[in-house]
């Protein structure tokens, strides 16, 4: 046990490491987790035997959630609602067309079995969203016409429709896929994933916005079980699971919840360590040495898919949007193939139907084909397409975004007996260089402008100029405990000491910042200033 905890350490550290090291050599992040993967499997240097597609169809399953909350908790909405259509078209009927044109070539080029072309097709059909946003983020990629939140949040919707197509396939395998089967799939897929993935958001959104878990930790812990909660509801009742997380993540991603930046970030890290799973997963599971009967349809698979099959579903579907020649061929170029299409291929090989080719190898060699060559040659293409912009900051298209501006922003409480109460703001004299940006009353948000009255109970957010001086504050706690002697003294009182500075009061789960009247009660924490 102790020599397997490990081997995953050794490996996770490994692939972190590498995360950093694939922007610097060009080379793209997910394919060297396979390549790790493949050296630690049987025919590699490890020699790990692991031929469990059972638990790995289960595992990826998992980590495959995260994955598609992410997509959506990443997604700027503001940004890529301008694009919503057309990438609700490519991730629906541009899968459907990448698919079918896919499973056509299988069937009459390389002479799959009909029911064989239709599932490759499928499990192949979506693109890669952790792929996209790696790329973007890493190479800093700004694109005109608002191709990079096109393309993000394309590839972070389009796989429960691959997901949908999969399992028609696998029905049709099985001899059970009529014209009532397609319709019944259909609707409870979409009504269902729908229906609970914008309840599940809206709950937890609720959730968050009413209860600050921010001070220990336990939002994060609650955005996990929101993810599977959303997925597990959906896909117990027929839904689509994927479909709910997805939309799960993108009300989340864009509703103002507390600590939204820290979470964004977090979701980013359990993404990453899924990625670095499924990639690695797919290495160990794979054998190299199968490779070589299975290359050529594969390599001829990736071709066509690359050049043929998705540039023809962009130049048809974009047609009605008068795209320009260059946009649709980066479009076209830009889908990678990856963690969707591991996760389908395997559940198909757990699944009872029998094929007379080997589906996981050749899926294998697709990815890996896919993730080396277009990711790799995605930034150059697009430079060479001359639709990079300089003035566009890819980052504002991810829900972590913040300009980068020195502005801090302070929330003062209006008690009763406030000097601010029923006062106009044009009326107070505020610090220099200190706006009025919000105020929030009965938990609605209000802009306002220099006649807008103060009333008790409103929050009021100002704007202050950050600190970054090189100069460090230093901190500690002082507890009031149940006998001492300050209990009820002001806050003045507390401490004659020079150079030391009561600045924050926590009492129960609420932060007070105290003036010298402030009154001290029992189990009081004061935060102090101090040289």
């Amino acid at each position: 046990m102790n020599h397997l905890i490990l081997i995953v350490a050794l490996i996770i550290v490994l692939c972190t490491f590498l995360n950093k090291v694939s922007n610097k050599i060009g080379i793209p992040v997910l394919l060297l987790f396979i390549v790790v993967g493949i050296l630690s499997g049987s025919d590699g240097l490890l020699k790990i035997e692991f031929e469990d597609y059972v638990l790995s169809e289960k595992i990826c399953s998992i980590a495959l959630i995260f994955i598609m909350f992410y997509g959506g908790f990443g997604t700027r909405w503001d940004q890529a609602k301008n694009v919503s259509y057309k990438a609700g078209i490519l991730s629906t009927l541009g899968v459907l067309c990448t698919a079918g044109l896919t499973a056509l070539f299988c069937y009459t080029i390389l002479h799959f079995g009909l029911g064989e072309s239709f599932l490759m097709g499928a499990v192949i059909s979506s693109t890669d969203a952790a792929s996209v946003f790696s790329i973007l983020r890493s190479q800093k990629l700004g694109l005109k016409n608002n191709t990079d939140s096109l393309l993000e949040l394309e590839s972070g919707s389009n796989d429960p429709c691959s997901y949908l197509l999969t399992i028609l396939a696998l029905a049709f395998l099985d001899g059970n896929f009529d014209s009532l089967f397609m319709i019944k799939m259909l609707g409870s897929q979409f009504v269902i994933g729908i229906l609970f993935g914008i309840a599940i958001a809206y709950i937890a959104v609720f959730v968050l916005s009413r209860y600050n878990f921010s001070h220990n930790g336990s939002d994060m812990a609650f955005v996990i079980g929101v993810a599977l909660l959303s997925y597990a509801c959906a896909a117990i009742l027929d839904g689509n699971g994927y479909l709910s997380v997805y939309l799960c993540g993108i009300i989340m991603g864009n509703k103002p919840i507390c600590n939204k930046k820290a979470l964004v970030h977090f979701a980013n890290g359990i993404t990453g360590l899924m990625q670095i799973l499924i990639f690695f997963l797919l290495g160990l599971l794979a054998t190299p040495s199968k490779i070589p009967d299975i290359f050529l349809p594969a390599f001829a698979i990736m071709l066509f898919l690359t050049f043929i099959a998705r540039p023809t579903a962009i130049f048809l579907l974009m047609l009605p949007f008068k795209s320009g020649l260059r946009e649709n061929l980066l479009i076209s170029f830009a889908g990678l193939r990856g963690a969707a299409s591991i996760v389908f291929a395997i559940m198909a090989v757990v699944h009872p139907s029998q094929f007379s080719s080997d589906l996981f190898h050749i899926v294998f060699c697709i990815v890996l084909l896919s993730i080396a060559f277009q990711g790799a040659l995605l930034a150059p293409c697009a430079r060479m397409l001359k639709m990079t912009d300089s003035s566009i900051n890819i980052m504002k298209t991810f829900s972590d975004y913040t300009e980068d501006i020195d502005l801090s922003f302070i929330k003062i409480i209006v008690n009763t007996g406030h000097i601010w109460t029923n006062k106009k703001i044009k009326d107070i004299i505020f610090p220099p260089e200190t706006l009025v940006a919000m105020i929030i009353r009965d938990n609605k948000r209000i802009i306002p402008h220099g006649d807008t009255t103060i009333f008790e109970s409103d929050i009021v957010i100002l704007t202050a100029k950050k600190y970054e001086g090189d100069e460090t504050l230093s901190f500690k706690e002082y507890t009031i405990k149940h006998d001492s002697a300050l209990i009820g003294k002001r806050i003045y009182e507390f401490s004659q000491i020079k150079n030391e500075l009561v600045i924050i009061l926590i009492r129960k789960s609420q932060t007070i910042v105290p003036n010298g009247n402030t009154i001290i009660e029992k189990n009081d924490k004061l935060v102090i200033a101090i040289q």
